[in-house]
């Protein structure tokens, strides 16, 4: 027994009576940081010291590590050289060579400074008899290597910082709504701006299309002829034409003079998704659940090509003056670049993992971006080289994207998100939430569609809960007080 109780009564009321202090939770953190660091920062070099101290122990390093078996191989040789020539002529070797061949060839710094020269290597010589070991060199000496007899360096200072070949995002202002417009009836699924930048159209669910005022957001004008809900509209900007398409399997061509139906294209088995006119010849292009791009005369209403190959429906496309002129994303995950001329196809695109709803062509660079559920890609053009992904992930289904030449990106999704990216970086500076109208159910916070207009400093949005949304810019937005948090990608990621 360690003792009676009467003995262990004041030990246990000592013990009671010592204070006992409680570490918090933020200290203990704090401590089992510094151990981590303490034993892994030093090996993983993840901040390196600047100081040409530093730089200069690490080429130093570098230098014996790769060249201290051959560095003094030309010395050497030419000691070797002049005693066979002394030997040979009859006479001892020279001096010099005796006194190049004695010691372990340290120069006068190393002797005082304890610090090795940096000697290039020579060109083209073999690596000596002990490549195992490269703190030997030929002879079998052992070659100081700076600082690894000092603790006082720390081994990250042996290791090159690469800097981040990532571009640095351009600082933009973010993006407010100023201005709600309602008028439809209907979920409102497609919108397209005049060139001359005073009027837009909306096309809906309730069948109709509506063009309204830019700058004053009022209505000027209801057009009916549709028998489903609209899902395409452009305007031409060479003729008075607007063309739109829908789910009645119709495309229609409007004259804004008269304000009527001139022209009918009929060919789609199904629903027309998509629509896009060619900016320099009198064609049209449109998509539809039936799989197949069509291509239109826009005079003569036949149709001059039937795109067909991808396995799903086409549901975003965009046309460019030169090839690939018709570019064309689908359900089936697929991107497909097409010869106008033959009606083939010239290249797929198969990056993205889920359906290519959106699309949007750079105004003034050969480049286009792709929205999908997975990831938004970036492309070059004309040959569809993968260039990155946008690093952030908008986590729903995508069915709208536009840029603007300012480089600001909008991609607008199901569940009522409208974020902003740079362009250069793909760096997201805002994520915006729509608001629904009241009234309207919370599920209705979905943003079908969005377009810049001419000048590129509006946005508008349509949405789900039959309203239209206009954005710009927050004129007070400073880069002081929206700084830019951007944190580069450790590496390029090609897929």
């Amino acid at each position: 027994m360690p003792g009676t109780a009467a003995e262990r009564e004041p030990a246990r009321a000592m013990a009671a009576a010592e204070p006992v202090e409680p570490q918090s939770l933020k200290k203990l953190s704090l401590k089992s940081l510094k151990r981590a660091l303490d034993l892994f920062s030093p090996a993983h070099g993840s901040h390196v010291p600047p100081d040409p101290e530093s730089r200069k122990i690490r080429l130093s390093y570098k230098l014996n590590a790769e060249y201290g078996s051959v560095k003094n191989l030309l010395n050497d040789q030419a000691c070797e050289q002049g005693r066979d020539n002394a030997q040979g002529q009859g006479g001892p070797a020279s001096t010099s060579s005796e006194l190049a061949l004695t010691g372990n060839h340290e120069s006068k710094d190393q002797k005082e400074g304890g610090q090795n020269t940096l000697v290039a290597a020579p060109a083209m010589l073999p690596r000596g008899p002990d490549v195992g070991n490269p703190g030997r060199n030929a002879a079998g000496a052992i070659i100081s290597v700076p600082g690894s007899s000092e603790r006082h360096h720390s081994t990250s200072a042996l290791m090159e910082r690469i800097p981040s070949r990532w571009p640095r995002p351009t600082w933009h202002a973010p993006w407010k709504n100023y201005r709600v417009i309602s008028g439809h009836l209907g979920w409102v699924r497609s919108i397209a701006f005049d060139p001359s930048n005073s009027w837009f159209c909306t096309g809906s669910a309730d069948r109709t299309i509506k063009i309204w005022d830019i700058a004053s957001g009022q209505l000027k004008l209801t057009l009916t002829g549709h028998i489903e809900q609209i899902r395409g509209l452009a305007v031409s900007q060479r003729h008075t034409y607007m063309f739109s398409a829908g789910d009645d399997k119709q495309v229609k061509c409007w004259d804004l003079e008269q304000n009527k139906v001139i022209r009918s294209y009929h060919g789609h088995l199904s629903g027309v998704y998509c629509l896009a006119l060619h900016p320099t010849i009198d064609i049209l292009f449109t998509g539809g659940r039936d799989s197949v791009c069509r291509v239109w005369d826009i005079r003569s209403k036949a149709m001059v090509f039937a795109l067909s190959g991808h396995d799903n429906t086409v549901c975003s496309v965009f046309a460019r003056p030169t090839d690939p002129q018709v570019v064309t994303g689908s359900h089936d995950t697929t991107i497909k670049f097409w010869d106008l001329v033959a009606g083939k196809t010239m290249t797929t695109l198969t990056h993205h993992k889920k359906s290519v709803r959106a699309l949007a062509l750079h105004p003034t660079e050969n480049t286009f971006a792709s929205a999908s559920a997975d990831n938004i890609k970036k492309f070059s053009l004309p040959r569809g080289e993968f260039l990155h992904n946008m690093l952030s992930q908008q986590k729903t289904i995508i069915n709208s994207m536009a840029v603007n030449e300012d480089g600001v990106l909008a991609t607008a999704g199901d569940n009522g998100s409208l974020w902003f990216w740079d362009w250069k970086s793909g760096h997201n500076f805002q994520q915006s939430q729509t608001i629904v109208q009241p009234g309207s159910l919370d599920s209705e916070a979905c943003i079908y569609a969005l377009s810049y207009d001419m000048s590129g400093s509006r946005l508008v949005t349509c949405e789900a809960d039959k309203t239209i949304k206009m954005w710009k810019q927050d004129e007070n937005a400073t880069p002081e007080t929206h700084p830019i948090n951007f944190k580069p990608p450790r590496e390029f990621r090609r897929y």
